[in-house]
């Protein structure tokens, strides 16, 4: 007994197997083209006409893929049944080769200028049918009756008695690959953090900033390659490269140092860091600000970036400044974002009563015709949920878009008319 057990036990540690990584191998195939095209002009057109069917002039040698091609044209076609009717054009391996696997594309080009090219292509039909096989040297590709010919010489193909084409060869390779023999782990890129470290250090700097009672340090090549209007402005027709003294009005000086972090780092800053708040209504309006900055001085990166941001921060409390924002920036999104959020039920009310909704009311007008035409789809989505609940708050609802129909009456003289409906 004793015997037999230890017997089993060796058979079962011989069938037994452990997996070793180190030891596993992969490889893969690509099948890919190398591809290749050679522009071939025929003048004189007229004059190779007659030399009969099955005889023809032919490209300089060209070579794609290692191997040499011609392109041939017969100006009487290929075959005598095609001698008075088509002119043909092939594309020939025209060096040693057995099986040469390739896709082609002969285009006539239209030489009035509309672009109307006759094209005849097999790369479109690779899938379908695969590759052509040129089996040896001398082996085409190509058309017999490749245009009429009293077609071809009364049309736009035909010009100054000369003809022009493109040829494009595809050579199909197949290559195996292995596993790489090397492991190198490449770091992300940290050139926004070194040259937002380079603002910060001064190193360099050639001009200054006055923005309110801060001065920052800067480097006008860094601040033309990023913003069109510095750019102008330093370097521009009208611009003066030696500057090194810009005063700037009408944006703060936290906003400036964040859009000028953002120019370096190509980051959203931390508008917490620089307004020095957490609040979130402070962040906002940062935020709100380093858009309209943004806009300025033409960031299109650093505007979406503001406007996503401003998109996922929507209040009650600060809704209605953000629309005007986004109306007077042309921010798209973020102004149906807004209007969406200010006209549902639960928020209108709330919209109406905040300080920003007086700015919005006196600096966008218009605006509030959207908003009710707004509110008009939103009361059209919920109509059976409002007959069911005749409440008063229901009620409040309605007089708060009769309130908002009457602040955007106007009189003729453009002076808005407050009034209950």
């Amino acid at each position: 007994m004793m015997v037999n057990f230890g017997s089993d036990l060796v058979v079962n540690k011989r069938r037994s197997s452990i997996s070793d990584p180190s030891l596993d191998s992969c490889s893969k195939s690509i099948n890919e083209t190398v591809n290749g095209t050679h522009h071939y002009t025929i003048k004189g057109y007229s004059l190779a006409k007659g030399m009969g069917s099955g005889k023809y002039i032919s490209s300089d040698l060209f070579t794609v893929g290692g191997y040499q091609w011609a392109i041939y044209f017969y100006p009487d076609g290929k075959n005598p049944e095609d001698s008075s009717m088509y002119v043909s054009v092939f594309i020939a391996l025209a060096s040693d080769g057995t099986d040469v696997r390739a896709l082609f594309e002969l285009t006539l080009l239209d030489q009035s200028g509309k672009g109307k090219h006759k094209v005849h292509s097999h790369f479109d039909r690779a899938l379908e049918s695969g590759p052509y096989t040129l089996k040896y040297k001398g082996s085409m590709w190509g058309y017999k009756r490749f245009f009429r010919r009293t077609t071809l010489e009364t049309s736009d193909f035909l010009k100054d008695d000369c003809l022009s084409m493109h040829c494009t060869v595809g050579v199909v390779r197949t290559r195996v690959e292995g596993p790489k023999p090397y492991t190198i782990s490449i770091p992300p890129s940290d050139m926004g953090q070194s040259l937002k470290e380079f603002l910060e250090s001064g190193v360099g700097s050639d001009i200054i900033f006055e923005v309110g009672d801060e001065t920052f340090k800067a480097h006008k090549l860094i601040l033309a390659a990023r913003s069109p209007v510095f750019r102008a402005q330093f370097f521009g027709l009208i611009g003066n490269p030696d500057m090194d003294k810009v005063v700037l009005e009408d944006v703060e000086p936290s906003v400036f140092k964040a859009m000028l972090v953002f120019m370096y780092s190509d980051e959203l800053p931390d508008v917490n860091e620089h307004s020095g708040s957490i609040s979130t209504c402070t962040s906002t309006i940062m935020v709100q600000h380093l858009l309209a900055a943004a806009d300025r001085f033409d960031l299109d990166r650093l505007k979406l970036l503001c406007e996503a941001k401003l998109c996922d921060e929507v209040t009650a409390d600060t809704v209605a400044t953000t629309l005007a924002l986004a109306e007077q920036h042309h921010c798209s999104q973020l102004k149906t974002v807004c209007l969406k959020f200010a006209a549902a039920p639960g928020n209108l009310g709330v919209v109406m009563q905040s300080e920003g909704f007086k700015y919005l009311e006196e600096s966008c007008p218009s605006l509030l015709s959207e908003l009710l035409q707004t509110i008009a789809v939103v009361d059209e989505n919920s109509s059976l949920l409002l007959s069911r609940k005749r409440s008063g708050s229901n009620n409040f609802g309605l007089n708060l878009a009769a309130d908002l129909a009457a602040v955007a009456s106007v009189d003729p003289n453009g002076r808005h008319m407050r009034r209950r409906l």
